[in-house]
């Protein structure tokens, strides 16, 4: 792997943040050091202290970059025509947002369920964007059945990893399923939902 020097600082944090996930799920979040990141990055610990301060601020990092995702696709919904189209949208786009991460984080939540607790920035602040997310996507005007469907459908995209736990199953296929489940929750209309854009996919 090419040094830090030769990557954008963007692209590093991404890949620290990746395999420091990866480890911290693997062997635990007081058994990884830096050095061993660092090491598996091929990059120096010097190179890597650069962008995170420590392993907190790497996880900090972590719910900070979910958080931001959850801001920008509430952005977006906020700016399309309301209806069907967009609910299907969103979905396809909140499981873009979540699979990025997908059992590695769930694994890394399980197994450091205290560094979570201490760490993360609220519940509330996740139910927060959620339910501007759910106002935007169903409006004052839905009947409860309308705005549950969506609202399960959502909630049902997250469940998909936390219960994916323990199964013989790829991350993909992980994805795929909770897909499908979501899209019986809250079926296509006339027009198929769209790709995510590049936009919200891990820079």
């Amino acid at each position: 792997m090419a040094g830090a020097g030769h990557r954008r600082g963007s692209d590093t944090k991404a890949e620290i943040r990746k395999v420091a996930l990866e480890l911290f799920a693997a062997q635990g979040y007081e058994a990884t050091s830096l050095r061993e990141i660092a090491e598996r990055l091929g990059i120096t610990k010097a190179a890597l202290y650069y962008h995170f301060n420590g392993k907190e601020d790497i996880v900090r990092s972590l719910f900070t970059e979910h958080l931001a995702a959850l801001d920008e696709l509430v952005d977006w919904a906020r700016t399309q025509p309301p209806g069907p189209r967009l609910r299907a949208q969103t979905i396809d786009r909140m499981i873009d947002l979540v699979s990025r991460q997908g059992l590695q984080a769930v694994r890394f939540a399980f197994a450091n369920q205290h560094v979570v607790k201490e760490l993360h920035p609220g519940r509330e602040n996740v139910f927060e964007r959620l339910t501007a997310l759910f106002d935007a996507l169903t409006g004052p005007d839905a009947s409860v059945e309308e705005a549950l469907r969506i609202r399960m459908a959502l909630f049902s995209v997250n469940l998909a990893f936390f219960a994916a736990q323990g199964l013989e199953a790829s991350n993909e296929q992980v994805v795929a399923a909770a897909r499908d489940i979501a899209r019986l929750l809250n079926p296509p209309a006339e027009c198929d939902a769209e790709p995510a854009p590049d936009t919200l996919r891990q820079t």
